[in-house]
Order: C-alpha cells, then structure tokens, then sequence
C-alpha cells in the first residue's frame, strides 16, 4: 500500500511539474510576444470592455472588424495605407482580441459585439460609417446592421462567416472547447505548444492557395495569437458565433443598408458559395465579387483589390437611403 501511495504521489507530482512548466512556458512566450508587438494604438471605454483602436486619416469614415483569432495588425498590415489617405480610417481589436479586454462576465455573443462596435461608433462620434468587416468580422458587421442600423451608411464584407456549418472545421478543433474552464486550462497549457506545431497547417489554411508573407508574423500580428489570453478569446468567440449563426440567417431580408461582397474563389476556410453566395440570395440588394485564386486573407494577399472595393461601397454608403431602390 505504501509503495502504491509513493507511486501515485510520484505521479501527480511530475504532472504538476508538466503542467507548471507549460504555464510557465505560457507566460514566457506572451512575454516576448507583447514585448516585440506593443500596443499601437490608443485606448477607450466602451460598455465596459477597454477597446485598443487606431485612428488615422481623414474623410468618409470606416470602421474595420478583424476575424476569429485576429486582431488590428491583420488589417494594417496592408489595407490602412491604401485607405487612410481618402478616409478616416478606425480599426479596433474586438473584445478580447488583440490588446482590447472584455469583461469577465461579460459575452462574446455577436449582438453583445455589436452592440460594442455601435458604442464606439457613438463615443468616436462617427455619422454613419461604413462598416468593413472580414470573416467572423462580418458576422459582427451583419449583426451590428440589424440591430443598430441607424449607426451605419453599409456594410462592406470581406470573406464573411454568415452561416453556421454543419461541423467544426479541423482548423478549429483545437480550439472547439464549451467549458471555460477547461478552455482555461487549455490556454495556460497546451494551446502555444499546439499553435506552434500547427503553424504551417493553420497558415497554409488561412492563405491558402497562396502562402503567407515572411512578415506576417510581426507587422501581420501573428505572434500575438501565442498568448494564452489569445486562446480564450479566440474559444470563446467560436462556441458564441456557431450559436448565433444558426440564427441569423432568417433575419438578412431584413437588412436595409447597402451591402456588398468580396470572396476569394479558392477560400479554403469559408465557402464562398455558401457564405457569399447564399447570403446574398437572402438580402435583397446586397452583391458578391469573387477574385479569381483568392484565398481567406485577402484583404493581404489581395488588398489593392479589396481596398477599391470597400472605397467603392463607401461610395455608395454615402448616398443612402438617398437612392431610391435602397428606399423602398
């Protein structure tokens, strides 16, 4: 029995030795991360949640949504300098994301993000910007369109999720984890040591059919994902949004603001058939644009493209509910 007490508490001691070595991995690793990729931005209170935003440039306001697992850099990357010359330009980090903090109770339901984006809208004092949003940005773009479409001029949608899938997609698994607290767990654990091993999967996914740029990783804020905090947003945001786009689509015939579409034809993340072309069967109004070999990312791999495209559905933002058809 005692040799059998020994054993067992032998065991749990190299257990916990693995797991705080993890933990302690974890926090080296977010360390560095946040050492070479500082906040760029500024701060503001919004809803309780303290939301990190650039704002650059002047004219016609637009306000960007980044995806699942992102954060500001995806856009400034390569579509801020392309669009701040001819707009005001604001890019926030969703609840959660990037350097922005949601509250600990609070939720990532898309109509709770929303209601966030719509907040920041009104302390900006913005008059009716466009809202870009790309991938699950979308689906918050969309939800900010129905429940709050007096804040907003339209809505220009990059690759957008806007239907619940049938199943998981293997790229999310990892992350596909209901209970917080293992999601918890998972973060301070297993998750950076997952992110790295999976690195050329996730990115060759994300890009795909292209590659990734070599400077993704820092000017595209890549590295930020290898944060535990990074993890728990990205779960959170998943387990929130496959509810909440079961939902959604009976409500785009409601939808009266312009919209428009952009998909990558060879997206390997989101089928444009589904999510661009579907949605668009249930909006009246709305139009897709396809781009021949684009894949998930495009507002990088594709965003000279994606960039006159949003200028283009400013333009028509700008004009409603004067054009009679987006009236009636």
């Amino acid at each position: 029995m005692t040799v059998i007490v020994w054993i067992l508490g032998l065991g749990l001691a190299a257990i916990v030795a693995v797991v705080g070595g993890l933990a302690v991995f974890a926090a080296w690793t977010a360390r560095r991360v946040e050492k070479a990729l500082p906040p760029r931005g500024r701060f503001i209170e919004v809803d309780g949640a303290r939301i990190h935003y650039v704002d650059e440039g002047s004219g016609p306001p637009l306000v960007l949504i980044h995806g699942l697992g992102g954060q500001m850099h995806n856009f400034t990357h390569s579509l801020l300098d392309r669009l701040k010359h001819n707009h005001r330009v604001i890019i926030l980090d969703r609840p959660g994301c990037g350097y922005s903090t949601r509250p600990r109770k609070g939720s990532a339901a898309l109509g709770a993000q929303a209601k966030t984006v719509a907040g920041l809208v009104d302390k900006l004092g913005l008059e009716r910007p466009l809202i870009v949003g790309h991938s699950l940005g979308g689906a918050i773009a969309l939800m900010l369109a129905l429940d709050h479409p007096e804040k907003i001029g339209g809505l220009a949608l990059l690759a957008p999720a806007t239907h619940a899938g049938k199943t998981v997609p293997p790229m999310f698994r990892g992350i596909y984890v209901r209970s917080s607290l293992m999601r918890r767990l998972v973060a301070w654990t297993l998750a950076i040591p997952m992110s790295i091993t999976n690195r050329e999967l996730v990115l060759g996914t994300v890009f795909g059919p292209g590659g990734a740029p070599p400077d993704f990783p820092i000017k595209g804020g890549g590295l930020l994902t290898l944060r535990p905090r990074s993890y728990i947003a990205a779960s959170t945001d998943l387990i929130a949004a496959i509810e909440d786009l079961q939902h959604m689509p009976a409500r785009y015939g409601e939808l009266t603001v312009p919209v428009g579409v952009l998909f990558g034809a060879s997206d390997l993340l989101l089928d444009h058939a589904v999510h661009g072309g579907g949605f668009v069967e249930k909006c009246p109004g709305a139009h897709i644009e396809l781009i021949e070999d684009g894949g998930h990312m495009i507002i990088i791999t594709a965003a000279d493209h994606c960039a006159d495209f949003i200028t283009r559905m400013a333009r028509r933002a700008a004009t409603y509910p004067a054009e009679p058809e987006l009236v009636a």
